[in-house]
């Protein structure tokens, strides 16, 4: 059985203060809780600060982007190494964000994911289509593309290390939320893609999240699906109340 996983993306939020108290809030309420796996994505100022705060705790760590490189004169970027040191155990790769505004591609999600696993971090891999594409009917083609590119040439062994996140680019941050059916049908696809590039054991094992609009209202209905794993949580990563709530809910 897949354990669930909920990561919060705090995207560009909190200083050194709001974050501290976020994080205590979340260590104080999610301490005992076993049956899901929590994870806190904060801005890369922040790492070091929450490391510290979150040791032997049950919340994991992860950066929100990563550079190819292990080192070099890449101004800015941060690399796989450096996540590690910090304390890091995951990463967010290919974020629609990072696609829309940074010119990420599909063959640097694909370099990037391998920077990840050659350090031996947790990819969080997000793919998703836009609603220009799902109002053409393009929505199984985009997730394909950026699976078969995304995920070139790696190997089972590599493929079972890594989280995929089925983000449409629609229900990000507008409110807008995919139904529990229709992200359930892009899960569904997303796994079978998975089982056809591999095999079905495989594809029984890899963890789909699903992240867009996420909030206490429909993570239940959403987890009840057969496909999603747990959620990639923006806006509602920002308070401790509602995370704490959404991961209790998943957690039950």
């Amino acid at each position: 059985m897949r354990k669930p996983i909920i990561a919060g993306n705090w995207k560009m939020h909190k200083t050194t203060l709001e974050a501290i108290n976020l994080v205590n809030a979340l260590k104080r309420e999610l301490y005992n809780l076993e049956n899901v796996d929590i994870v806190v994505c904060p801005p890369f100022t922040l790492l070091n600060e929450i490391s510290e705060i979150i040791q032997e705790s049950n919340i994991g760590l992860g950066g929100q982007d990563l550079f190819w490189e292990g080192e070099g004169a890449f101004t800015g970027e941060v690399s796989a190494k450096m996540l590690k040191d910090v304390g890091c155990s995951y990463v967010i790769i290919g974020h629609s964000e990072r696609r829309k505004y940074f010119g990420e591609t599909d063959e640097t999600v694909n370099k990037k994911l391998r920077a990840a696993l050659k350090e031996e971090l947790i990819p969080i891999v997000c793919i998703g289509e836009s609603l220009e594409q799902r109002e053409e009917g393009k929505t199984f083609d985009i997730v394909k593309e950026q699976i078969v590119q995304g995920f070139k040439d790696l190997s089972a062994e590599e493929i079972l290390k890594v989280i995929i996140a089925y983000e449409p680019i629609w229900a990000i941050g507008t409110g807008r939320t995919a139904t529990p059916e229709q992200a359930e049908e892009v899960h569904r696809f997303i796994r079978q893609q998975i089982s056809e590039i591999y095999n079905e054991e495989i594809a029984s094992l890899i963890r789909i999240q699903y992240g867009g609009s996420v909030k206490v209202e429909n993570i239940e209905e959403l987890i009840k699906q057969e496909d999603i794993d747990g959620a990639l949580v923006g806006g509602a990563s920002l308070e401790a109340d509602s995370f704490v709530e959404i991961v209790k809910r998943v957690n039950q």
